[in-house]
């Protein structure tokens, strides 16, 4: 079999995968993996937590915000969100992507709360005032407070056999029991307070949570009366573990659905009338190679899409942007190869000569171009990835990487072989059909 045979087979092999890749695009029947859409197309949540490291040690920050961004996805998890997205920016900060989904300004702030629970005893100061105060106990001559920091990681929810009141059982350690003891211990009869930060953890009615001890507690507990969701995130964001360092909300971006959906149409419908325009151009203005170099650009597009969807390339406005630019370049490759095979054709060289002459002669241009900027988008990307709010940048950064990288694929390899086919048909022996409207002596 002829090695252009071999390039047709393979082209062919190609497509059909990547067509079921792509259709459905909910879906797809091959890797069963749907279109992913960005914040700005579906609606959603995005924020960016700058973490506090002044009292970490150099050394130890990176490994810290991998923590952090740990417990943060960790955290998420009970929310119900679907394929949520959690990176690391920077030195210290992490961006949060919540697709498709809105969560309250207290769910936002508990994300990135450094939640422990913190056990206050009730004492009467100079004025006659009755104050919470932290409970605190003695361990080898050191006075410590007692916290949700000497939990074991293993809290659940549970409720009586009524169904109709819930707490949160949770366990001590080591230390924490001896705290626990010492502190319980001289409380009997007595509220121990309960708070989250700096606010009292409150019941399903509103109340402050401050149960009377009635009996010294070493290595277990529970917090009554809870209210059941309050119960289950709070069983979970202890268990999902404590965040090392504070963090703050820098950066905050919400898209409704709705507007995302109209995005969504527009974009398409803006990408077909650009994909038309460029096709009857190139039809009418370069005849032969036009068409054919139009049945690759859908080639091109078939292909780019199925290399976002098997690598989860997320869609944004931007990232359409880089894709449409990408689409752009891939008709520049086409447009050099075209005008080098007209100038061939004007030396009284075969049709075929011409065309092998123009591929061969605009290779160094098309090269250098698309080198030049795949080089440009690795930059963009290192800058989006380093500032807060830079996933915009990214997505066309990457999306556009990727469609340079298929458009050399299809200008070099589909559109020559297609050309190749085209010139060994009849229609080859028409020289003309094959230049530019106003190509002279052909």
């Amino acid at each position: 079999m002829k090695a252009s045979n071999w390039f047709l087979l393979i082209i062919a092999a190609v497509l059909t995968l990547a067509t079921l890749v792509v259709f459905p695009l909910d879906q797809g029947i091959l890797a069963n993996k749907a279109v992913v859409l960005g914040l700005d197309l579906q609606g959603g949540l995005y924020i960016v937590y700058e973490a506090d490291l002044s009292g970490v040690d150099p050394g130890e920050r990176s490994n810290v915000m991998d923590g952090v961004a740990g417990v943060i996805s960790n955290r998420i998890n009970p929310l119900g969100v679907t394929e949520p997205l959690i990176e690391r920016h920077g030195d210290n900060q992490v961006a949060v992507q919540l697709p498709g989904t809105n969560i309250t300004e207290a769910q936002k702030e508990r994300l990135g709360r450094i939640a422990l629970l913190e056990f206050r005893e009730q004492i009467t100061d100079a004025e006659g005032n009755t104050i919470w105060i932290p409970a605190t106990g003695t361990i080898n001559g050191e006075e410590k407070v007692l916290t949700s920091s000497y939990f074991k990681g293993n809290t659940y929810v549970g409720y009586n056999e009524s169904g109709n009141a819930y707490y949160l059982n949770f366990e001590w350690n080591d230390e924490g029991a001896q705290l626990s003891e010492q502190i319980t211990g001289r409380l009997i009869g007595k509220q121990l307070g309960i708070f989250e930060g700096d606010d009292p953890l409150l019941g399903d009615e509103g109340q402050h949570i401050a149960p009377v001890v009635n009996s010294v507690i070493t290595t277990s507990g529970q917090i009554t009366g809870l209210r059941p969701q309050d119960a289950l995130q709070l069983s979970s964001q202890l268990n999902a573990g404590r965040l090392p360092v504070p963090l703050t909300i820098i950066y905050e971006e919400t898209v409704s659905p709705t507007l995302g959906s109209d995005f969504v149409r527009l974009a398409v419908l803006a990408g077909l009338i650009g994909l038309a325009m460029v096709f009857f151009f190139m039809s009418v203005y370069y005849r032969i190679p036009g068409i054919v170099a139009s049945i690759a650009l859908v080639y091109y597009s078939i292909l780019t899409l199925a290399i976002f969807k098997l690598f989860g390339v997320t869609l944004t406005l931007a990232a359409i942007g880089g894709f449409v630019v990408s689409v752009g370049m891939a008709v520049d490759a086409n447009v050099l190869i075209f005008e080098r095979m007209k100038e061939e054709l004007l030396t009284k060289r075969t049709l075929r000569a011409s065309l092998e002459a123009g591929f061969s002669r605009a290779w160094a241009a098309i090269w250098d171009s698309n080198l030049t900027t795949v080089i440009a988008c690795i930059i963009l990307y290192w800058v989006g990835n380093s500032i807060a709010g830079g996933e915009q940048v990214k997505g066309f950064a990457l999306t556009l990487a990727i469609g340079v990288v298929a458009s050399m694929f299809t200008a070099i390899i589909v559109t020559r072989s297609l050309l190749r086919l085209t010139v060994g048909t009849g229609i080859g022996r028409h020289p003309g059909l094959f230049s530019p409207i106003g190509g002279k002596n052909v």
